[in-house]
């Protein structure tokens, strides 16, 4: 399915551009028009139509390296400036987790902190964020998009059809296991930098000091419940995305996908994501407790987890906060991630996609 002239449309205002910038951009439009086509009219001029800066067209082959390579850049940009942004509730919560009779609400933990660190202390630990999350979220969004159409192909198209969301779920899970490899070194430290003021600054002086007293093993040792937080926390955050994202182009939108602007395919990725976030959030809080747990106690096991917190702490202990945090994340992650798509001539990600053959006439027919 064609992207209409209007999908097309750049999401910059057109005043940002001044009256020589217009001008040139006009001309240039002009040149690259055949012979027999007329050339727009100009802003303003006897009421013709506002001037728009046409958004690239799609350069960039559907599933060839350079999509993947998109995509993992958009991965990058989407998960870690996100993460790293939310710093300071991931703080909080992470405190809250580990020692509940100090921090016993979210206001409280943000005053302790405020008290204890000063300001500067609600972002202890943004390095190994930045880097952890961008490292995963490269895995985690090109290596989804490989294993989507991959197992996809494998199934053919009938059945790719008819069990759509059992390959969301398949692809972004083996795509999480190999992002989660990547993020576990970067956890480890984050938590230990977070959670024991005094143990390190940061990642430049708290890795070697963790490999120092654990050793390199040291940095995987919560590997598996790392895997057991993000790998349901992925399935429901692509599935769910996905799934959610069709039903409001389906039931909401009055107009197809493709006839829809950027900046509305745009606004319902965000408010799929935030949607997903709450479900992920729910999903994957239990490891996420563990994950805290076993980072911040030096030969902790998972029985020692479960004994110490109960099945009930384990499920609920600073869920209210990172349901807040995950749903925004994730709705500021799709957003962004399609975004960056977008700005290379990508469509955005869910809704009504092309079959193959369809994509295979539309390229004979260009």
């Amino acid at each position: 399915m064609a992207l209409s002239d209007r999908s097309r449309e750049s999401l910059l205002p057109s005043f940002l551009y001044g009256s020589s910038a217009r001008s040139f951009a006009a001309t240039g439009a002009a040149a690259r028009l055949p012979v027999s086509s007329p050339a727009p009219a100009a802003a303003g001029a006897g009421g013709g139509v506002p001037f728009s800066i046409q958004a690239p067209k799609e350069k960039i082959e559907m599933y060839s390296p350079a999509f993947y390579a998109a995509c993992t850049a958009g991965g990058i940009a989407s998960c870690g400036l996100t993460h790293m942004a939310v710093t300071p509730l991931d703080l909080v919560k992470c405190n809250m987790q580990i020692d509940p009779a100090k921090y016993k609400s979210i206001s409280s933990g943000f005053g302790i902190l405020l008290k204890e660190q000063g300001a500067r202390g609600f972002f202890r630990g943004w390095v190994p964020t930045l880097l952890g999350y961008s490292a995963q979220g490269a895995c985690k969004f090109g290596f989804y998009e490989f294993f989507k159409k991959y197992y996809s192909d494998i199934a053919g198209p009938e059945y790719a059809q008819k069990y759509k969301t059992l390959i969301y779920l398949a692809g972004s899970a083996s795509a999480e296991v190999i992002a989660d490899v990547a993020l576990c070194p970067f956890e480890a430290v984050k938590v230990r930098v977070q959670t024991q003021p005094g143990f390190a600054r940061g990642l430049s002086d708290g890795l070697p000091k963790f490999v120092r007293s654990e050793g390199v093993l040291g940095l995987y040792k919560g590997i598996v419940p790392l895997w057991g937080r993000q790998i349901p926390y992925t399935m429901m955050k692509f599935a769910s995305f996905e799934t959610i994202v069709e039903l409001i182009y389906k039931h909401a939108v009055p107009v197809p996908k493709s006839e829809c602007s950027k900046t509305t395919q745009l606004g319902i990725s965000f408010a799929g994501g935030y949607i997903a976030g709450v479900f992920c959030a729910i999903v994957s809080h239990p490891a996420d407790n563990l994950v805290s747990f076993l980072n911040n106690a030096k030969g902790a096991t998972v029985g020692d987890a479960v004994k110490k917190l109960g099945l009930w702490g384990l499920f609920t202990r600073g869920l209210p906060l990172r349901i807040v945090m995950i749903g925004t994340l994730t709705g500021a992650q799709w957003g962004i991630y399609d975004a960056f798509k977008v700005m290379v001539g990508l469509p955005t990600t869910g809704g009504v996609t092309p079959a193959p053959a369809a994509e295979a006439e539309l390229k004979a027919s260009a």
